[in-house]
């Protein structure tokens, strides 16, 4: 990516979204911000102006109301002259055993972490056909690896995008069209409050350089921090009576 870039963010009020795009702002970047708090996008828009970038817009709304997407979409576009970037990261972290024990914690949790995104995540590549060339990037998560005892149903919202974005990866190969798909692994947000903090977890301001050299790369899936990509491969690997056993 150039400087200048312009970049329309889902989730843009997210703690990983935020610490990447400081990283844009002090390349001037031109943004614009969709999420679903409207007084903590106006604070994230106006953080994002005193570093450096210019905000062309902002649009707050619910991410579930799907008939929106579209419509943001066309707003962005029209406001920034054209879309080289498009980041997608929104999302929640519900207990797991929740989701077990609510038929609507886990409606909520596959809305919210694959539904929505997949819907913008179709729209975003229209678009893009449209303009033959710009890249989307998508914050998934390692928790969409296998399916964990810990986690299961945000895993299988997560693995359920990531073949959407692998699919589309194919759909455009051979074009200036690129899919970015960033795997998070234990990172401190507010998502994550609460729970027991280790040596494998880090922050975003330690993962945002290394998202955004994937972004400019192009790379197809990038594990943040990359000692993720091993213990994936571990736990990819491991037999499923092992898994099974583990607190994980």
């Amino acid at each position: 990516m150039n400087t200048n870039t312009r970049i329309l963010v889902f989730g843009a009020t997210s703690a990983i979204c935020q610490a990447l795009l400081r990283l844009y702002a002090a390349e001037a970047a031109n943004l614009f911000l969709a999420g679903r708090d409207r007084d903590k996008l106006a604070a994230t828009a106006d953080d994002l102006k005193v570093r450096g970038a210019a905000v062309h817009g902002t649009k707050a709304y619910d991410f579930n109301d799907w008939k929106q997407h579209e419509q943001c979409i066309r707003e962005a576009r029209n406001g920034l002259g054209g879309i080289d970037l498009i980041i997608i990261a929104h999302g929640t972290l519900p207990d797991q055993h929740d989701c077990e024990t609510s038929a609507a914690v886990t409606r909520d949790c596959l809305e919210d972490n694959f539904l929505s995104a997949a819907i913008i995540l179709q729209q975003s590549g229209e678009l893009l056909n449209e303009q033959q060339r710009g890249t989307i990037a998508i914050l998934s998560s390692v928790a969409g690896d296998r399916g964990r005892k810990s986690n299961y149903t945000y895993g299988a919202a997560k693995a359920g995008l990531d073949t959407l974005a692998q699919g589309m990866r194919g759909r455009f190969h051979g074009t200036d069209i690129e899919v970015v798909t960033i795997k998070p692994g234990m990172i401190e947000t507010p998502m994550t409050d609460g729970m027991r903090k280790g040596l494998l977890w880090s922050t975003p301001e330690k993962i945002a350089p290394a998202i955004k050299r994937a972004i400019a790369r192009g790379r197809p899936v990038c594990y943040v921090p990359g000692y993720w990509r091993l213990i994936m491969f571990i736990i990819r690997t491991m037999p499923g009576s092992l898994l099974a056993r583990l607190p994980i």
